[in-house]
């Protein structure tokens, strides 16, 4: 669907105003080293090309989403953990929440995104990358 996300790439959409999602954006940046994740913001026209594409409704989904070619669309707990899952021990070992089902995870996901503004913060606009990082960003 997204014809400039490489084969075998995953694509993590997050809130580009949220100060907590671009920290997190960072922390997976930094701890990707197989260069597997792409970045948009939500905001940006490939967001909103698969928020459209999958009918979600923004204003009920405050959400991550992960996303790939091969594998569709995950959002909340369960992208948080497909993205870890590939950032190498230990960060790995959090795949061990999977055991808990989806409706407890997503409610302490939930959580945390309703309240994310209130702890962390808000930008007026979304991160820019810098030059060294543009080509991770869609």
């Amino acid at each position: 669907m997204i014809a400039s996300l490489e084969k075998h790439k995953k694509l993590i959409l997050f809130d580009g105003v949220c100060n907590l999602c671009n920290s997190s954006i960072q922390y997976v940046i930094k701890h990707d080293k197989k260069d597997t994740f792409r970045f948009a913001a939500l905001q940006s026209d490939i967001g909103q090309q698969i928020i459209d594409t999958y009918h979600i409704d923004t204003k009920t989904t405050d959400s991550i989403l992960l996303y790939s070619n091969e594998h569709g669309l995950s959002a909340k707990s369960t992208a948080a953990l497909k993205i870890a899952k590939h950032l190498g021990f230990p960060r790995n070992m959090m795949v061990i929440f999977f055991i808990i089902p989806p409706m407890v995870r997503n409610w302490v996901y939930d959580y945390v995104a309703k309240n994310r503004y209130k702890w962390y913060g808000k930008k007026d606009e979304c991160m820019i990358p810098t030059p060294e990082l543009k080509s991770k960003f869609l």
